[in-house]
């Protein structure tokens, strides 16, 4: 079994998940006592903050640098937001650095999905970098066009889920502006953070929905075994 470096903390909360999943999928296929081998190393969510996201490089240079020589064999970034930096650091670090968008495409054209809709902060959301990676894949993505939804969304991100608060209302908007998506032609929607699976599921939505965090963490489990 390989060893998995986990860059979390981005939130702590979905951090958790990344772990109880790769343990769950690593048991899974091998049973008995098996589970992952892996190094978390917890960034402080508040660091980022304050510098913001494009000056987070050199904060998540040092977590991956640190699995490394701690003896991970691959990395992964446990928030689709920190895929910002996903290529430069693969390069410089020289692991494999496995690519939450890479293998979120990998499963949406498993489905034949051609159009789908994309959730997440608003540095995912905006910026080109999660987008190219599905385009690359031949995926046509759609975000929302109103930038005080997509304000909307971050606030709730960072002042609610990223805490591990879950309210009623907050859910019940997030399935309203999964709507409008859906019905701007999006024929699945991308869950682009790793948080907002605490909340919504395929439950509760009417087209395919694309949990990064589940989908990551499988992923993770493949290399893992490969």
């Amino acid at each position: 079994m390989k060893k998995i470096g986990l860059v979390g903390g981005v939130s702590w909360v979905s951090t958790l998940d990344y772990y109880r999943l790769m343990n769950e999928g690593i048991n899974e296929k091998l049973g008995g006592l098996n589970f992952a081998e892996c190094i978390i190393y917890s960034l402080n969510f508040a660091d980022i903050h304050e510098k913001g996201w494009d000056r987070a490089y050199e904060l998540l240079l040092n977590a991956c640098k640190s699995l490394k020589a701690s003896g991970a064999e691959a990395i992964v970034l446990c928030a689709n937001t920190a895929h910002l930096f996903a290529d430069e650091l693969e390069v410089e670090i020289q692991l494999p650095l496995i690519h939450i968008a890479k293998v979120t495409a990998t499963e949406i054209n498993k489905k034949g999905l051609k159009k789908v809709g994309l959730m997440g902060t608003k540095v995912t959301m905006e910026l080109d970098f999660y987008k190219n990676k599905l385009s690359e894949q031949q995926l046509e993505v759609i975000i929302l066009e109103s930038e005080a939804t997509r304000d909307y969304i971050q606030h709730t991100l960072k002042e609610e889920l990223g805490r591990g608060i879950i309210k009623a209302e907050t859910k019940a908007r997030y399935l309203t502006i999964i709507n409008e998506l859906i019905a701007k032609g999006a024929e699945g929607i991308i869950l682009g953070c790793t948080e907002i699976p605490m909340m919504i599921s395929q439950e509760d939505v009417a087209v395919p929905v694309f949990d990064t965090t589940k989908i990551h963490a499988a992923a993770a489990v493949s290399f893992a075994l490969g």
